[in-house]
């Protein structure tokens, strides 16, 4: 059973950083790619940043492009994303997800990025 975990949210002024890290469990981590999705209040889910099974192809939103990184540790089975320079507009609750090679998405509980000004 296919179970992901987020951390690291947390509440920062406007051009500090955070990083959050999701714990995946249940499948063969290193064998699929990983995303990170945002959803911010009223607005669409939407991916920020993904990053292949090995880790060496990453791609990003444009709203984050030179701002956030993804990476992963496949010994410990956890996707990361680096955010820095955070803007009030990065505000969401953040996902990671994955589809493990199916055709369902899985979905961790989110964790909250609030931004203030």
């Amino acid at each position: 059973q296919v179970h992901l975990v987020e951390s690291g949210g947390g509440l920062v002024q406007s051009g500090e950083s955070l990083t959050l890290s999701c714990a995946a469990s249940g499948f063969r981590f290193n064998l699929y790619p990983m995303m990170w999705y945002r959803q911010a209040p009223g607005k669409e889910r939407e991916q920020v940043a993904r990053i292949s099974a090995p880790g060496g192809v990453k791609e990003y939103h444009d709203s984050v492009k030179g701002r956030f990184a993804i990476f992963r540790d496949n010994a410990q089975n956890t996707v990361y994303l680096q955010m820095n320079s955070l803007k009030t507009e990065d505000t969401a609750v953040y996902y990671c997800n994955t589809r493990a090679g199916g055709d369902d998405d899985y979905w961790g509980q989110g964790t909250q990025v609030s931004v203030s000004s």
